[in-house]
């Protein structure tokens, strides 16, 4: 992965875990600062321009570092929470609500690892079998190579078998997992959409089938491993295009030992997708008519019926109670 430059905060500069990552990235131009919000949260950024070539920043998160996640996000029964050791993602999917989030297409790495699991062993000091879903703004294990993410989070949850991790991921970086010993509190999360939306809107994204075979070495090691089709993108044929998707898949990975599986349409808060037709005017996808309710869009076409018809089909492949529907 290429970076066009590194900044560095003053104050984690001399961590061992900070020169430990500047000895992977290489000689690009280094940079220091005092905080990052100098460079992510300026005014007058364009997301677009800046994801042709991304600088990585350094820095040390400060404030709360485990959030609830949001009302339908993930498969817990009981309380969810999320954490994010990074902000944006090394992909480029057109449909990606983190295009209306930020200002900025830079990568923030959050390297202050040991002041998340405080704060993740606070929360689950309040109520037991919590699960803590990394990846939600960020793609966990795509900068694997330079985060060391799983070196140091792997372990963690390892020693705490009351909690459970899910990465989610569309990375094929699972090297590092492999040699570890399986956790059964740790649940790698893969998102997959058809071959034919990924080739039309997720840019980068390693291929279908590598991916599905990055899952299955991990599925033979013994670990718990998920599937995310998510988002569900209302076209013509999506009812036989997420057919031969569900095909390929549980002809990959054994659907009997799977941990879950998931269905979740296409949905952005308003603010984020206006945010986005500006940044893409000419991109068909966000130029579709769409549904608003309760300040959240939707694609018409879509909605119920869709979903009831892909979820009819997917539960051929996998017992219902593997299954849930993302809000």
């Amino acid at each position: 992965m290429n970076f066009s430059s590194v900044y560095i905060e003053d104050e984690i500069a001399e961590t061992e875990r900070v020169i430990d990552i500047l000895a992977r990235v290489g000689d690009i131009p280094r940079i220091r600062i005092e905080r990052y919000g100098e460079i992510f949260n300026r005014a007058g950024q364009n997301f677009r321009l800046q994801k042709q070539a991304p600088a990585l920043i350094l820095a040390k998160k400060h404030g709360k570092k485990v959030l609830p996640a949001p009302d339908g996000y993930g498969f817990e029964q009981g309380s969810g929470f999320y954490f994010s050791h990074m902000l944006n993602c090394l992909y480029d999917c057109r449909y990606c609500f983190l295009q209306g989030m930020y200002r900025s297409a830079h990568y923030i790495l959050f390297t202050n690892y040991e002041d998340f699991m405080h704060d993740i062993l606070g929360q689950s000091a309040q109520a037991a079998g919590n699960v803590f879903y990394s990846g939600y703004d960020c793609d966990s294990l795509a900068m694997e190579p330079v985060s060391g993410f799983c070196n140091s989070f792997i372990p963690f949850f390892a020693n705490r078998p009351e909690m459970t991790l899910e990465i989610r991921t569309k990375s094929t970086q699972v090297r590092k997992l492999l040699e570890f010993d399986p956790l059964p509190n740790c649940v790698v999360a893969m998102s997959f959409t058809p071959e034919a939306a990924a080739k039309r809107w997720e840019h980068r994204v390693p291929a279908i089938t590598k991916r599905l075979l990055a899952m299955r070495k991990l599925q033979q090691a013994g670990w718990p491993v998920a599937i995310r089709f998510e988002p569900v993108i209302a076209e013509p044929e999506v009812e036989n295009n997420y057919a031969r998707l569900f095909q390929q898949v549980f002809s990959t990975l054994n659907g009997e030992l799977m941990h879950s599986v998931s269905l979740g349409e296409f949905r952005l808060p308003t603010d984020f997708h206006k945010k986005m037709v500006k940044l893409y005017p000419e991109e068909g996808l966000l130029a579709r008519e769409t549904i608003c309710s309760d300040g959240m869009v939707s694609l018409a076409g879509g909605g119920a019926e869709m979903m009831q018809a892909i979820e009819s089909r997917l539960l051929t492949h996998v017992d219902s109670s593997r299954y849930y529907r993302c809000a």
